[in-house]
C-alpha cells in the first residue's frame, strides 16, 4: 500500500458482510468495523516515520523518538493508549501526513505532530517523557485530550516544551507552565479539554467527546469557529440524554452500533438556519452536528451518519464499486447528479433513515404518529428507486453487488407493509416533484 493512498484491505467474515448488507448489524459487525479502524491508524501512523525516515525529512529522527515514546507508553497503559490511537483526527493527521511525504501536492506533511500523539500517549499513561510539541497560536494541543492556553506574551518560540512522568504532565513556554489535569476531559484556568458527553438509560451507557478544537475535526465541514460555553455544552448534554433513551428504548440495533461508530460529537454552522450532520470519509468515529434541536433528530441522526460510518469502514476492506468512470446518477434526495460512490452512500444512509421511521412509528400516537408513517413511505420509496439505479448502473464489484442486493431485498420486504393511503399518496407524490425539479434543474439552458 502506498502511503494512505489506498484502503486496507481484509478478509470481512461472512456474517459480518451478510447482517450490515441487511441494513443493520448490531455490536458484533460494528465492533469488527472499529477494530479493522483502529488497524489501520496504528499503519497509518507507523507510516510517517517510515515515509519520513525513507524520504529524508528533518524531523525523521525526531518522529521515530516519538513513535517509541508511544510503544513505551502502550505496554504501561494500552486500553488509554488505544482510546488514543481510535481518536478520528489521528486518523485524518495520519493519512494526511503520510501521503504529503508520499508525493501527494495536496498535502501538507505535518511530521512534528507525531510528538504531539506521543505527549498525548505518555499523559495518559504516566510514562516519563520529555520533548517538544508544536504550538498553534498560543496554545499546545494534545490529541484526544485537549490543549494548555501558553498565553501571548510568553517567551516567543514555535514549540513547547513537554515534560511527563509518574506525578502528571505538563507543557511549558518559557516562564509559562500549564499543568495537565489528572483528568484531561475537564476544564482549568489554562486547559481547554476535550469534554466528556455521556448519557446513560436502562444500565446502557454511551460516552462521546465534544471535539471543538481540533483541526482536524470535520474534514471539509463547515466547523463552528467558538468553542462552546457551559450552556451551551449543557444543552447538548442534556438533548443526548433524551436522544440515547429513544434510542435504547425503540431502535436498539442503533443503540447497539453508535457507541462502536461514534467517538467524537463536532459542532457545525447551521448554514441558513438549516440542521445539520456530517461524517468524513476519513475521520471513523467523528460526527458533526449542528445545535441538536430536540431528542428525536439528534436520534435520527445517529440512524443517519451510522449508516455513512459503517460502509465508509467496510468500504476500506471490500471494493464495492468498480473504479469511477464519471458516470453520474439522480439521488431522490439531492438536486446535484453523484458519482456512484456517493449514490452508494446516499442509499445506505437512507436505509437506516427509513428504519428509523419503521420503527419510530410503531411507538408514535397522533400526529407523531402521522409524520413518522409518512416519513416511513417516503424514505422506504425514494431508496427503493436508487437502490434499482445503482444495481443497474454496472458499476458495483461482485461483492458490491451482493452488499446492494441484500440493502434492496430489506426495502422491498418493507414496501410490503401496510401504509395509510394519505402515507402512500404522500411519498408518491413527493418522488414526482422531486424527479420534475431536478429534471428541470438539469435541463439544457
Amino acid at each position: 500500500m502506498t502511503a494512505g493512498a489506498a484502503p486496507i484491505r481484509r478478509p470481512v467474515p461472512g456474517p459480518v458482510f451478510d447482517a450490515l448488507a441487511r441494513g443493520a448489524g448490531g455490536a458484533t459487525a460494528t465492533r469488527y468495523l472499529r477494530e479493522a479502524e483502529y488497524g489501520k491508524h496504528l499503519l497509518l501512523v507507523r507510516q510517517v516515520v517510515d515515509h519520513a525516515e525513507r524520504e529524508g525529512h528533518p524531523l525523521a529522527e525526531r518522529a521515530r523518538a516519538a513513535y517509541e515514546l508511544l510503544m513505551r507508553a502502550e505496554e504501561a497503559a494500552p486500553d488509554a493508549v488505544a482510546r488514543l490511537m481510535r481518536h478520528p483526527t489521528v486518523g485524518v493527521w495520519a493519512r494526511r501526513t503520510a501521503l504529503a511525504l508520499g508525493g501527494h501536492r495536496d498535502e501538507v506533511p505535518r511530521v512534528a505532530e507525531m510528538s504531539a500523539l506521543a505527549a498525548a500517549a505518555a499523559a495518559r499513561s504516566g510514562t516519563e517523557a520529555r520533548l517538544r510539541v508544536p504550538l498553534y497560536g498560543p496554545t499546545a494541543p494534545l490529541p484526544g485530550l485537549g490543549r494548555a492556553l501558553l498565553r501571548p506574551g510568553a517567551d516567543d518560540g514555535r514549540e513547547a516544551e513537554f515534560e511527563s512522568g509518574a506525578d502528571g504532565a505538563e507543557l511549558s513556554l518559557g516562564s509559562v507552565r500549564v499543568r495537565v489535569p489528572d483528568d484531561p476531559h475537564e476544564d482549568t484556568d489554562d486547559w481547554h479539554a476535550l469534554r466528556r458527553l455521556s448519557a446513560e438509560h436502562r444500565g446502557r451507557r454511551l460516552e462521546l467527546l465534544l471535539d471543538d478544537q481540533d483541526a482536524d475535526r470535520v474534514p471539509g465541514g463547515e466547523v463552528a469557529r467558538a468553542r462552546l460555553d457551559g450552556a451551551q455544552v449543557a444543552h447538548w448534554r442534556a438533548v443526548l440524554h433524551q436522544a440515547w433513551a429513544v434510542l435504547v428504548d425503540h431502535h436498539w440495533t442503533i443503540a447497539e452500533e453508535v457507541p462502536e461508530t461514534v467517538f467524537t460529537m463536532t459542532p457545525l454552522r447551521a448554514a441558513g438556519g438549516r440542521d445539520l450532520s456530517a461524517t468524513a470519509r476519513h475521520c471513523f468515529g467523528g460526527l458533526g452536528v449542528s445545535r441538536p434541536p430536540d431528542a428525536l433528530w439528534l436520534a435520527l441522526t445517529f440512524a443517519h451518519e451510522v449508516q455513512h460510518a459503517k460502509l465508509t469502514a467496510l468500504a476500506d476492506l471490500v471494493p464495492l464499486t468498480v473504479p469511477d468512470d464519471g458516470r453520474l446518477f439522480y439521488a431522490p434526495w439531492r438536486l446535484d447528479p453523484r458519482p456512484m460512490s456517493g449514490l452508494l452512500q446516499g442509499v445506505y444512509a437512507h436505509l437506516g433513515v427509513a428504519g428509523f421511521w419503521r420503527r419510530q412509528r410503531l411507538v408514535s400516537t397522533g400526529e407523531d404518529f402521522r409524520r413518522a408513517e409518512t416519513e416511513f413511505a417516503h424514505w422506504r420509496r425514494c431508496t427503493v428507486d436508487a437502490g434499482r439505479t445503482v444495481l443497474g448502473s454496472g458499476a458495483l464489484t461482485r461483492s458490491g453487488e451482493r452488499f446492494v442486493a441484500s440493502a434492496q431485498a430489506t426495502l422491498l420486504a418493507w414496501r410490503k407493509e401496510h401504509v395509510s393511503a394519505a402515507a402512500a399518496d404522500a411519498a408518491d407524490a413527493a418522488a414526482d416533484e422531486h424527479l420534475a425539479r431536478w429534471r428541470d434543474h438539469h435541463a439544457p439552458g
